[in-house]
């Protein structure tokens, strides 16, 4: 309660800091900090800048690390830009889907630089910033057919069809293919970048790889930059991108490929309809073709990679990652004479029910949570109990269904790389599906796995969600931590092959 003073000795000095919300989920809420040591008449406020700088000197190691304070500069500024923008617009987007990948305004709420992406000018990120509504076209390249990879489990109407056909059909008719090459869809910013590495470049001046442009309608940035999105076209595109965005440069890597065409072989299997069977309401947006660029002694080159991923929604589904279900974003009110302030969806559809329900948010949060833990979090501990994978499934990896009345119907986990095949259930993977997890690198040792999947799903996700209802004052997290508790314990009892996860989380 009241003021977080947090001692600074290496400056000399201490933060101090306003707690508006304490969580017992870990998601606290913070106001402005100020310097304990802050001369009379100064103003004491600290931006996020200062604090991180002040945070970093403390370090004990003697290098310091100016390219995190930069990274956390870029983060605030852009997202000072991405609050200013969203404020200025009133238009809709109509696409249900599309608006729900573009509003994730804040980022995550426990990194230091959610937002940053070092090397985007502004009009480039005017662009390709989900957050501003940026739309592009891809940028085109012929590859010869002796230098391309690539790998396909796409069906249509029971017949196989190769990524290179989807490619082209992607790219429409406006696209001039040279005889014995295949459409490779490129990110325009990596273009760019693709030309100074001498792999790529090597090709380009042997002809094996030709540059066709930009070509084709405008494709969306989703929620995770690099994966773009076009309303009505069958599949969506995870390109590379070599941009640092966070923490890490976004460029695919061979063996995440054959991990997402591997997951959806072994769902086609019969697992996936046993699953579906259990847990109508959840699947995998799967990822079952991917297209890329081998050099002439057959390594893979980097930064050329593409997984064509599945568009299972329409414009009218209303699906939405939970990380953007639970972020705040500006909002307003015509009523309120214009002023402006920072509200989640979550919240308004909590509110929303209890005014037509004459029910309180707590009562109506409370009832949101164990729909969402039954039709969202269930699945996922079902998968990795019966099949022994389990998923990554943090907020912005899960996406949840709502219906017309906004309570949770079902969800979807989307994430090529966010695959764990445990090592005791190798022999029972392998015999459904040949080879499965050795290219792709997927097995991972039983305590490992119960390590991320108690990050994933139950901190990042779950407790996450809990921090978002205490935090923004629709619930006691107390309750909810109960309401977890229970259903945690009900898994934990069920007959069967069960998830080690809720006896985890439990003790």
């Amino acid at each position: 309660h009241g003021v977080l003073r947090i001692p600074l000795p290496a400056s000399g000095t201490a933060l101090l800091v306003p707690v508006r919300h304490w969580s017992l989920a870990g998601w606290h809420r913070f106001g402005p900090p100020v310097r304990e040591d802050a001369p009379a008449g100064a103003s004491p406020l600290l931006d996020v800048a200062a604090v991180a700088e002040l945070l970093e000197h403390e370090s004990a190691t003697e290098a310091h690390d100016g390219d995190l304070l930069e990274r956390v500069g870029d983060s605030a500024r852009r997202t000072a830009l991405f609050l200013a923008e969203r404020r200025a617009r009133a238009q809709e987007e109509p696409d249900r889907f599309l608006a729900a990948e573009q509003s994730l305004v804040l980022g995550h709420p426990l990194h230091p630089t959610p937002k940053s992406r070092e090397g985007l000018t502004e009009a480039e990120a005017r662009a390709y910033s989900p957050e501003l509504g940026g739309s592009f076209p891809l940028h085109w390249l012929a590859v010869d057919r002796s230098v391309l990879a690539q790998d396909s489990a796409w069906h249509e109407d029971g017949a196989p069809v190769p990524a290179e056909q989807l490619t082209a059909r992607l790219a429409g008719p406006g696209l001039r293919l040279p005889e014995g090459t295949a459409a490779l869809p490129v990110h325009p910013w990596q273009i760019h970048e693709l030309r100074r590495r001498p792999e790529a470049a090597a090709l380009l001046d042997a002809g094996a790889l030709r540059d066709l442009g930009p070509c084709g309608e405008p494709w969306y940035p989703t929620s995770s930059v690099r994966t773009v999105y076009r309303p009505g076209a069958p599949a969506m595109l995870k390109l590379s991108l070599g941009l640092r965005i966070t923490n890490s440069r976004r460029e695919n890597l061979r063996k995440e490929l054959a991990r997402g065409a591997e997951v959806h072989r072994l769902l086609r299997t019969g697992l996936g309809a046993r699953w579906q069977e259990a847990h109508p309401g959840f699947d995998i947006v799967r990822d079952p073709a991917w297209l890329a660029v081998d050099g002439p002694d057959g390594t893979p080159v980097t930064g050329l990679d593409v997984m064509i991923r599945d568009n299972p929604f329409t414009p009218d589904d209303d699906v939405t990652c939970l990380a953007g279900l639970v972020s705040p974003r500006p909002a307003g009110d015509a009523r309120t004479g214009g002023r402006l302030g920072m509200r989640s969806r979550l919240g308004e559809l909590v509110t929303r029910i209890a005014g037509r329900e004459g029910r309180t948010r707590g009562a109506v949060s409370t009832e949101w949570f164990a729909r969402y833990l039954k039709r969202v979090v269930a699945p996922v501990l079902w998968l990795d109990g019966h099949a022994g994978i389990a998923l990554e499934a943090h907020q912005q990896n899960t996406l949840v269904l709502l219906d017309a009345d906004g309570w949770p119907t079902g969800g979807r986990y989307r994430d090529n790389q966010g695959y764990y095949f445990r090592t005791s259930h190798r022999d029972a993977l392998q015999a459904r599906l040949p080879g499965a997890g050795e290219a792709s690198d997927t097995f991972v040792a039983d305590a490992v796995t119960d390590e991320r999947f108690a990050y994933y799903l139950g901190i990042n996700n779950i407790l996450g969600l809990i921090g978002a209802f205490g935090s923004q004052r629709l619930a006691d997290e107390r309750l909810l931590l109960t309401v977890l508790r229970r259903f945690l314990a009900d898994e934990a009892a069920r007959p069967g092959p069960v998830s080690p996860l809720p006896g985890l989380l439990l003790d």
